[in-house]
């Protein structure tokens, strides 16, 4: 998440704006305040420009437990015939990189000025599309008033031999790296399918049916940008990762390291900053490719990575929306820390106040690194360095005694008096390490870094099969499913 990218106090009931466009409503839990409670009931109401519906004059509604309206601009890619019971679909009309369009997922980045500068160097990046605010034409725009620039960018790649069409798809998808920086080193790989999951299949709760479980708060201004992106250009560009969990999973798993290694050459290769490489191999309809559509959909999907992009789906009237389905073998969870500042009382007093509620404070030689398991925090600050062992209060259960949680309940809202969505709270992803956030700290632009050991795997399944509610961004999955590579056209005409 961007330092100045945070969360907004939304109002029940009442429409949230774009640009002075009125997008949706939202029947929000005012106890937690900025951010979407995920059992809470989405009223969409797209009225957008007249470009970006099918009726201008009609609002386009949609509830977030039933499939599109028949007003919706959203259509299914063209119909494909699928085995019963499945979720898990061929693309419709897909476009498929040749190369240069792939960038990392628009909420990846803790400087915003990343993202321009990826921009500036590729224009043809995913990025350039996604956050078009951010490009160096900008000038400080709105995103609202970008969007038309979203659509000639894209449209320009399309044109300039970026992507290539391909009808009624599913994409193989693989990651690979080595272990290590010797030569000749062995090579790691995860494994993934690019699909187009059923909407209607999200569920934020246990008395919610469906088989796609997303159980995170989410920001409020994401899902309207993502909403009114997918309706300004009629595409999905960015995948939604879903983990299959246990023996469905394992199965996947070896299906789809055995179809990528007999596909031959790949479709498209891609390589992002930390030098692994993405590699696609498009399946046209077929037995191979109905084999891996069911083994996708013989288990429970658990949303890793795009909360933002499933809820927008929903809140959009998007019928289905553009997924990797990926395995627990194909991904690892790194740290999600915190930058906080300004912060409302000193460093010192903050650690005397965390020492008076019986938290165990520890003095740190120079700065922390990320602690190498779960039970204690590291906090930096003034140029000290302390290990925080907080008390979980009497009776907590195993999520009430995560590390996210109690840096919430203890730390934040407790001498602090900060909610988690306090914009003074910046979320820092793993691709950052402990010395970037005491870097941050020390240049004064944070007063306190807060550097949490990372959730396990098994942790992060077992809290959403049981239909329980991690902390706000305690997982960051790696590796990511990479945008650009494979894009969903929403309305399966040609182009």
């Amino acid at each position: 998440m961007m330092p100045n990218d945070k969360p907004e106090t939304p109002s029940a009931s009442v429409p949230a704006t774009l640009g002075g466009a009125r997008v949706w409503a939202a029947d929000v839990d005012r106890g937690d305040p900025g951010l979407l409670a995920p059992s809470i009931t989405i009223r969409a109401r797209l009225d957008l420009p007249s470009r970006c519906r099918n009726n201008p004059g009609t609002a386009e509604t949609a509830s977030h437990r039933t499939s599109a309206p028949a007003a919706s601009r959203h259509r299914a890619p063209v119909p494909v015939a699928s085995p019963p019971m499945t979720i898990v679909h061929p693309i419709g009309r897909a476009w498929i990189t040749t190369g240069g369009t792939g960038a990392q997922n628009y909420d990846e980045f803790a400087d915003e000025a990343e993202i321009t500068a990826i921009i500036a160097d590729n224009p043809h990046s995913a990025l350039a599309v996604e956050m078009p605010h951010r490009s160096p034409a900008a000038a400080g725009r709105p995103y609202a008033a970008c969007l038309d620039d979203a659509v000639a960018r894209l449209e320009q790649t399309k044109k300039a031999g970026g992507y290539r069409p391909q009808a009624e798809t599913i994409v193989l998808y693989r990651i690979s790296w080595p272990v290590s920086r010797n030569a000749g080193a062995d090579m790691a790989a995860a494994y993934g399918l690019y699909c187009m999951v059923d909407t209607d299949q999200i569920s934020t709760s246990a008395e919610e049916p469906g088989r796609v479980i997303r159980n995170e708060d989410v920001f409020v201004e994401k899902v309207r940008e993502r909403v009114a992106l997918a309706d300004a250009t009629n595409h999905l560009l960015s995948p939604v990762l879903l983990l299959a969990a246990g023996t469905p999973g394992a199965r996947l798993h070896e299906a789809l390291a055995a179809a990528c290694d007999g596909a031959g050459a790949p479709a498209a290769v891609d390589v992002d900053q930390a030098g692994r490489t993405h590699a696609i191999w498009p399946l046209p309809p077929g037995r191979d490719a109905d084999r891996l559509r069911e083994l996708a959909s013989a288990g429970d999907l658990v949303v890793a990575d795009g909360n933002h992009r499933s809820l927008a789906a929903q809140v959009g009237g998007q019928p289905r929306f553009l997924a990797v389905i990926t395995t627990p073998d194909s991904v690892t969870i790194q740290p999600y820390h915190r930058l906080v500042g300004p912060l409302p009382i000193s460093p010192t007093e903050l650690v005397n106040r965390l020492a008076a509620a019986g938290a165990e404070v520890t003095d740190l030689p120079g700065r922390p690194q990320t602690p190498p398991h779960g039970g204690a925090v590291h906090l930096y600050a003034a140029g000290r360095g302390w290990a925080v062992r907080l008390a979980a209060p009497r009776g907590a259960d195993a999520l009430e005694r995560l590390d996210h949680a109690l840096v919430e309940s203890q730390i934040l809202a407790g001498p602090l008096g900060l909610d988690a969505g306090d914009k003074r709270v910046t979320y820092v992803g793993g691709d950052y390490p402990a010395q970037w956030l005491c870097d941050e700290v020390d240049a004064g632009r944070a007063d306190l870094a807060v550097l949490i050991a990372p959730v396990t795997v098994d942790d992060f399944l077992a809290v959403n099969l049981a239909r329980r509610k991690l902390p706000r961004k305690s997982t960051w999955f790696t590796p990511k499913a990479r945008a650009g590579l494979v894009l969903a056209e929403l309305t399966g005409h040609t182009a």
